[in-house]
């Protein structure tokens, strides 16, 4: 058994890291299986294979997939090797940890089976899980690229704010369906609200493979006239999962940032 970046590619090392989107490509070689007689001196070779993989928690990331394998060999095919392969993609949003690929195999002529795993690690945006709906890692950017954040976290008047934040603890509907709903508003240094965009932005998805958080992004022009001083940057999020578009959640996060001319 041995894992690829690519079909057919160079064979990874056990200590290869996996990054969440990226393709995976399993291929494994048989032996040990039987034969039966077949027509003109040629033996039949009949095997039936699986695969599941599973996260950390052993939760599938996609549905088993199955094949089988039917040839005829003759004798100078000794040193044939029956092998099958199975490609996947590390879910865009998974977490770190290892994960697992569960292989059986059965010779439908000798009636054996045979089963084994291969382990994988992955490491991906650390998100910490939440029960209830929850904003976490709000960090504010210079620009729209997802660069370090701030710090300290200070603007200047005609800038643009940039802030990233990511969201867990929503409910899934069926098939795994989640939506969710984010606004914002600025605040002084007293509590005072100068700005307020309830619903900035929405999102929604659905995959046999629950998303286990939901990236935000949002954007503010500050005006060129604005203020010296402390400000309060507030994200509301809204739960609306479910047939009545309401997963019966809202939560918060506050941010500070700092003009200056």
């Amino acid at each position: 058994m041995a894992l690829h970046q690519f079909e057919d590619g160079p064979i990874l090392p056990p200590a290869h890291v996996f990054l969440p989107g990226e393709p995976i490509f399993f291929s494994c070689r048989l032996t040990g299986f039987q034969t039966e007689a077949a027509k003109e001196g040629q033996k039949a070779v009949k095997l039936s294979w699986k695969v599941q993989v599973t996260d950390p928690a052993g939760a599938a990331l996609a549905r088993e997939a199955s094949g089988t394998i039917a040839d005829l060999v003759s004798a100078m095919d000794k040193n044939w090797f029956p092998k099958f392969l199975h490609n996947f993609t590390v879910p865009p949003f998974a977490a770190s940890g290892t994960y697992h690929i569960q292989v059986s195999a059965k010779d439908e002529v000798g009636g054996t089976q045979w089963e084994s795993s291969v382990d994988f690690p992955v490491r991906g945006h650390a998100v910490e899980p939440s029960a209830t709906l929850a904003a976490r890692n709000l960090h504010f950017l210079k620009t729209e690229t997802d660069g370090p954040p701030l710090d300290p976290v200070v603007y200047h008047p005609g800038e643009t704010l940039w802030a990233r934040f990511d969201m867990t603890g929503y409910k899934f509907g069926e098939k795994n369906r989640y939506s969710v709903e984010y606004g914002l508003a600025v605040l002084r240094e007293s509590g005072e609200q100068v700005f307020a965009q309830p619903a900035a932005a929405a999102d929604s998805n659905e995959a046999f493979y629950p998303q286990r958080y939901v990236p935000g992004a949002l954007s503010l022009q500050l005006n060129p006239d604005v203020p010296e001083g402390m400000y309060t940057l507030l994200v509301t999020i809204e739960d609306k999962t479910g047939e009545d578009k309401t997963g019966g959640q809202m939560a918060e996060v506050r941010g500070n940032f700092r003009i200056e001319r």
